[in-house]
């Protein structure tokens, strides 16, 4: 029916109805509004919440950190990073936030925040993004980066890093319609102000829930660590410390904690009634490791208590072992330090021992050998091919024991020449010119078992087609370098003849030292 035959009073009831469905649709439009701003609230008390939770977890962490550093050190150091990763990003965009509301003249009035001209020209310019637009995706971008690089250092959080890698994404997104959009222009633009608000604060919602679900996985994971069977040690328990050939064993097997985070906070022991002082063990591994001498035969009896912390309290736990010293001997036992051979011109460390008896109730000998102390021996070996070392010493009742130990003598190896510290792994060692002019000659032994410094005193330098140089001391003279001037590029010159001694043993002579090739990069 067209306009021109409707009455007035149709024309009216159209009006009516038309004005019906405007005033209904400004209605839902303010429930909207609305239903976003206790939206925003909702999500600004429970971040609140969780960061207390998170704080308070913080807390926790720092005191179990300070009674057990080796079980809860790495989390907390994780923990620590994690946090002011996220409290970063979080006053970030709550600062973005205070500048919206800053915007506002009641900000507590949502169904006046329908407009989206503060924000827009906020974030956007023509087709553009503004700078404060482009530095809110570089915090995002930077926030999810940051925390997957962290999470990624430690294992089982691959859930959390796809969820990271999900919320925070500013990637383009393809809208229903098929057209692709940048995630600023997709998320924020033309959107009334309070749900941009809101948006803002599910951001931070994100980032303390987040951090709540790894601070949670990190102890679990540290305690399901704790409680695992690797980290307990079978223990034998007896009812005595020695038993006669033939005798019945009595014994049991017990688990013991070995983690560090079973380390006690206090030692406090006592050997034969003495008390042992802090240089006389050490807390390793969550054991305590005496380091006291056995003492003469018989049974010696270790009491005390370990105290340990728990909750903040000290918690004791009660000591008493016992072991058994057994002298009388059989044979000497003697080890070489460096395997059963000596090396001519080096210093040899050599242990001599003997069980049962005191280092000063041992007696050594041998060419070229020297006591140090206690059981520590040197040898310098002289000319031949072998050195036997002879041990001898006498029990408390009278019994001499006594060991003879042959050492092969072998003679340091050849030498290897050295530029700028490489030896060309059997090639040439390509250098620039002006690096061959200061570069250092040296000497090295390659896989020798003493770490033996050195000293080049002398070098012949070769170009091809020039006359050889013979230099003193580690570095080209100016006559060499002349040489090096006019050596085409690409050429291969040579450091042969090389002459080094041993720092602190002038006088013994070393093999010939391989040369060096060196090709010239310019």
């Amino acid at each position: 029916m067209s306009a021109s035959k409707l009455t007035p009073r149709q024309r009216m009831i159209n009006l009516m109805y038309l004005v019906f469905i405007a005033m209904m649709a400004l209605n839902m439009t303010k429930e909207v509004l609305s239903a976003f701003g206790m939206m925003d609230e909702r999500l600004t008390e429970a971040n609140v919440t969780t960061t207390d939770r998170n704080n308070a977890f913080m807390a926790n962490l720092a005191q179990r950190a300070s009674e057990s550093p080796e079980q809860y050190g790495a989390i907390k150091e994780a923990s620590d990073k994690m946090q002011t990763i996220s409290n970063e990003f979080i006053e970030y965009v709550q600062g973005v936030k205070d500048e919206i509301i800053g915007s506002l003249e009641r900000p507590e009035d949502y169904e006046t925040q329908d407009q989206s001209g503060f924000t827009d020209r906020m974030f956007f310019v023509a087709d553009k993004l503004t700078p404060e637009g482009e530095e809110f995706v570089e915090k995002v971008d930077n926030y999810r980066q940051s925390m997957v690089a962290l999470l990624e250092e430690h294992n089982g959080f691959d859930e959390i890093i796809n969820d990271l890698e999900r919320k925070f994404s500013t990637d383009d997104v393809e809208t229903r319609d098929g057209l692709t959009r940048h995630w600023m222009n997709y998320n924020f633009e033309g959107f009334p102000l309070i749900a941009t608000r809101t948006k803002l604060t599910q951001m931070q919602s994100d980032v303390v829930n987040t951090q709540s679900e790894v601070l949670a996985k990190m102890l679990s994971g540290q305690q399901d660590a704790a409680l695992s069977y690797d980290n307990y040690a079978t223990l034998l328990e007896t009812s005595k410390s020695a038993y006669y050939t033939g005798e019945e064993f009595e014994g049991s097997l017990a688990l013991g904690r070995t983690d560090d985070a079973t380390a006690p906070a206090r030692v406090e022991l006592t050997l034969d009634g003495r008390k042992l002082s802090e240089n006389e063990y050490e807390v390793k591994g969550g054991k305590v490791h005496l380091k006291v001498n056995s003492g003469g035969a018989g049974e010696h009896t270790i009491e005390g208590k370990l105290v340990y912390m728990f909750g903040g309290e000290e918690q004791e736990v009660d000591v008493k072992q016992s072991f058994t010293t057994i002298s009388r001997p059989t044979d000497a036992v003697i080890s070489a330090d460096k395997m059963n051979v000596v090396y001519r011109g080096v210093e040899n460390p050599i242990t001599i021992a003997i069980p049962g008896l005191s280092d000063d109730k041992v007696t050594a000998s041998a060419a070229g050998l020297t006591k140090v102390s206690g059981s520590k021996y040197v040898m310098r070996p002289g000319s031949g091919r072998e050195v036997t070392i002879t041990a001898s010493g006498t029990t408390p009742d009278g019994v001499t024991v006594s060991s003879k130990v042959p050492f092969r003598i072998k003679d340091i190896p050849r030498p290897t020449g050295t530029v700028r510290g490489e030896d060309g792994n059997g090639g040439a060692v390509r250098i620039e010119r002006q690096g061959l002019e200061i570069a250092s000659i040296g000497a090295v032994l390659q896989d020798f078992d003493f770490d033996l410094n050195l000293s080049v005193t002398g070098f012949s330098f070769k170009v091809p087609g020039q006359p050889t140089v013979t230099v003193q001391g580690d570095k080209l003279n100016p006559q060499a370098k002349q040489a090096l001037q006019r050596a085409p590029r690409g050429s291969v010159v040579q450091i042969i003849d090389i002459k080094a001694t041993i720092v602190g043993n002038s006088s013994y002579t070393l093999p010939r030292i391989s040369p060096i090739m060196v090709e010239l990069t310019n």
